[in-house]
């Protein structure tokens, strides 16, 4: 099961739009795809309520899981999107 770790960019962590914008593209991807902060439990990326409760600020390191075919892609596109500050105009 492949995964990577992620620096999260945006400026208020992984709140609100940020976190919205993740779970978006977390389940569009089509595969099971989990987030956890650094010592901590893996959520479903799919879920606003779960990444929010992860309490990822900025700086923060969060690795990525997904499963399944697709599943590599699916974590560079989220790694990339975790990458960038969600927040900029």
């Amino acid at each position: 099961m492949p995964s990577t770790d992620v620096t999260i960019a945006s400026a208020v962590g992984l709140h609100a739009r940020p976190a919205g914008l993740f779970v978006k593209a977390a389940a569009a991807t089509g595969v099971p795809v989990t987030i956890a902060k650094q010592g901590g439990a893996p959520v479903d990326a799919r879920s606003l309520l779960g990444v929010m409760a992860l309490g990822a600020g900025h700086g923060d390191t969060v690795t990525l899981t997904a499963e399944g075919e697709g599943a590599d892609a699916a974590l560079a596109e989220l790694a990339d999107l975790l990458g960038r500050d969600l927040d900029a105009a």
